[in-house]
């Protein structure tokens, strides 16, 4: 099962094929391992002592170096309809988006929903003290890289649900597969 992409830079169209070689499995292994991190990260806040609450971090952990988001953020955390949809939101998605990530299933739906909540992430917390490259940022290119690439097309479910009658009389879903 050979993965291909094709990209235009520069007004030059390539076609590459990233499924031969270390190419594929190194997407297969960045895909999984972003994949556990959310699932980790979304699984974990459904299995702690406390329920998960954000408005702390929304309030008060985005003032230290406020970035460009702080009173959107702020607001959202004083706002209890807004923060109870975070609250339900933050673990449902990073559970959703691990889970996606991991089995290769809608990766570029996924991917987005994870660059997503990582843009706000890396935003919110405006830790540029030591330069912008941060653990938030690293992150975010990684679901970029992973979404790109369509990373579900190698050992992934998406895969065999591109193969599907369903999908094939409507190309356009192929955009959310990969």
């Amino acid at each position: 099962m050979a993965a291909t992409g094709e990209i235009e830079m520069l007004g030059n169209r390539m076609e590459f094929d990233y499924a031969e070689g270390v190419t594929g499995y190194v997407l297969v292994f960045a895909r999984i391992v972003t994949g556990y991190w959310f699932l980790h990260a979304g699984v974990t806040k459904y299995l702690a002592a406390e329920p998960f609450n954000a408005g702390g971090w929304l309030v008060n952990g985005t003032t230290g170096a406020p970035g460009p988001v702080h009173a959107f953020l702020a607001w959202v955390g004083q706002t209890p309809l807004m923060l109870e949809f975070t609250n339900f939101m933050v673990p449902l998605g990073e559970t959703l988006i691990g889970f996606a990530l991991i089995t290769g299933a809608a990766v570029r739906l996924a991917a987005a929903g994870g660059t997503f909540l990582m843009t706000f992430f890396y935003l919110g917390n405006a830790d540029w003290g030591h330069g912008l490259v941060n653990g938030d940022l690293l992150g975010l290119v990684m679901f970029l890289v992973v979404g790109a690439l369509a990373a579900g097309r190698i050992l992934g479910l998406d895969a065999y649900l591109e193969e599907m009658e369903f999908v094939r009389q409507r190309p356009k879903l192929r955009y959310l597969l990969g």
